[in-house]
């Protein structure tokens, strides 16, 4: 799922796609915790979360993905309130991730869902196409 992902954001973006430096191991809970949806075997889609960097309130979204033949099926959905629910059972306060203006479903998906923009923040801050965004947890 990363790989698509990763090829998923080069396609719109160029590189590598995601240059944000991310280890497998800050997934790990009880700093951070990674998802998959599995349909009929296969999976659908994929995101977690990790502490972000200076501010133990705050779980960061990374890596937040839809395999095409599941994108407007309720998928990103699911897997973005199964996020927050584990954020917020390890005691996270918030939640804030990036994205960029080249993804609009990913931008409407975080507006639906009760995200509002924050300043940007982290790798991506300074990337004029990026878009941060939060809420409460």
């Amino acid at each position: 799922m990363i790989k698509a992902a990763l090829a998923d954001l080069g396609a719109r973006y160029g590189g590598s796609g995601d240059e944000t430096p991310v280890d497998a191991g800050e997934f790990e809970p009880p700093a951070g915790h990674f998802l998959v949806a599995w349909i009929d075997g296969a999976p659908a889609g994929c995101g977690g979360w990790r502490t972000l960097a200076g501010d133990d309130t705050a779980a960061e979204i990374k890596r937040m993905y839809t395999a095409p033949d599941w994108r407007g099926r309720g998928v990103a959905s699911a897997v973005l309130r199964a996020i927050e629910s584990s954020a917020r059972d390890a005691g996270k306060k918030r939640a804030v991730l990036e994205t960029g203006d080249r993804q609009p479903e990913a931008i409407a998906l975080y507006r639906k869902l009760g995200y509002e923009r924050i300043p940007n923040f982290g790798f991506y801050k300074d990337y004029p196409d990026c878009l941060s965004f939060g809420r409460v947890l």
